[in-house]
C-alpha cells in the first residue's frame, strides 16, 4: 500500500471539512486534483472510504480509522519539525486551541501576548459551546482545550490556571442593587436567566444551588453570555455569569453585580488535552505561558 503523507494530509482535510471542495480549498489545490488524488487513496486501500451524499461527504468505518490514523500521523510529524526547530533555535508552528464561549472574553488576548513573543506561530482557535469543545476533546483535535468543568469520562491531562468567579447580576435599576449582603433566600421571588444546561457555568450554579438546597425559578435559559446580559439588562430577571463575561466595567453593560452572600461561586478556568497525546514544543510553551500570564495576574491583584 502506497499513500504518500499529502494525500494522507488531503483525507484529512477531507474528514475535517466534509467536502471534496473544501479539502482541495485547504490544500491548496484544485478540486479535480483532489478528487483524482484521494481516488488513489481509496484505490491504494483497496476498500470504500467515504460515500457522497447530497454533496456531503460521509466517512466509512474504515474511512474513519484511516483519518484517525492520518491525524496521529501528521500531529506526530509537526511535533518533529517543533523539535528541530526548537534545536536550531526557531519557534514556529501551529497551536491548535479550542476553548469554551465564555473564554474568548481572555483567551484572545493571552494568545496575542503569547504571538508578541513568538510571532511565527500560527494559531488556529475553535470558540465552541462546551458540548462543541467535548466532541473535539474526546476526537483529539485540537493540542489544548479551555473550560470550566472537564468531564469525568475522558482521561485528561489537566492543570487549573486561573479563578473563574461567577456572580449574580441585574439591571441597574433592580432594588436589589441597593442592598448589600443579600440572602440567598431572598433571591427565591426573582426569576433567573441563566446558560443553557450543559455549559459549564450552569452545571457549577445547579451545583451550588443544590448545596444550599435552593431551587431557582428559571424564566429563560439562553445559550450566550451577550443574550443573557441583554435580557437582564431588559429587566427580564436576574443571572448567574462569569465575571469575565463582563470584562472591564459591569455597569457600561447596564447591569450591576449584586452583593449576595456565597457569591462568588468559586469556579476554575481548567486547560486540558488527552491524555494520550503527547504535547508539541509550541504547545507546552503555551501552556506555561499561560500559568505564568495567571501568576502575573494573581499578583498584580495582590
Amino acid at each position: 500500500m502506497h499513500i504518500t503523507s499529502r494525500q494522507l494530509r488531503l483525507f484529512l482535510a477531507l474528514a475535517d471539512t466534509g467536502s471534496v471542495g473544501g479539502a482541495a480549498r485547504a490544500m491548496h489545490i484544485s478540486q479535480p486534483t483532489a478528487s483524482m488524488q484521494l481516488r488513489a487513496v481509496s484505490d491504494a486501500v483497496g476498500l470504500p472510504l467515504y460515500d457522497v451524499i447530497a454533496r456531503r461527504v460521509h466517512l466509512t468505518e474504515l474511512g474513519r480509522e484511516l483519518a484517525r490514523t492520518a491525524r496521529g500521523i501528521a500531529n506526530e510529524w509537526d511535533a518533529f519539525e517543533q523539535k528541530a526547530d526548537q534545536i536550531k533555535g526557531i519557534k514556529r508552528g501551529k497551536l491548535r486551541v479550542a476553548v469554551v464561549s465564555t473564554a474568548k472574553y481572555f483567551v484572545p488576548r493571552l494568545l496575542g501576548s503569547f504571538c508578541a513573543i513568538y510571532p511565527d506561530i500560527d494559531i488556529a482557535l475553535e470558540v465552541l459551546n462546551r458540548d462543541g469543545v467535548l466532541q473535539r476533546l474526546r476526537e483529539n483535535l485540537d493540542d489544548l482545550c479551555i473550560m470550566s468543568m472537564p468531564p469525568a469520562d475522558i482521561a485528561l491531562a489537566d492543570q487549573v490556571f486561573m479563578a473563574n468567579p461567577l456572580v449574580v447580576i441585574a439591571a441597574n435599576a433592580h432594588p436589589l442593587c441597593r442592598r448589600r449582603g443579600i440572602e440567598l433566600a431572598a433571591l427565591r421571588s426573582q426569576r433567573f436567566i441563566l446558560r443553557e444546561p450543559g455549559s459549564g457555568t450552569r452545571m457549577a450554579v445547579d451545583t451550588f444551588f443544590k448545596q444550599q438546597k435552593f431551587t431557582p425559578q428559571v424564566r429563560l435559559e439562553l445559550g450566550s453570555n451577550e443574550a443573557i446580559k441583554e435580557a437582564v439588562a431588559g429587566d427580564l430577571g436576574i443571572a448567574v455569569v462569569s465575571r469575565h463575561a463582563l470584562q472591564a466595567n459591569a455597569a457600561e453593560q447596564a447591569v450591576t453585580i449584586l452583593d449576595v452572600k456565597g457569591f462568588p461561586i468559586n469556579s476554575q478556568w481548567h486547560v486540558v488535552h488527552f491524555l494520550g497525546r503527547t504535547l508539541s514544543p509550541v504547545a507546552s510553551v503555551f501552556q506555561e505561558h499561560l500559568l505564568a500570564e495567571s501568576r502575573l495576574r494573581q499578583q498584580q491583584h495582590g
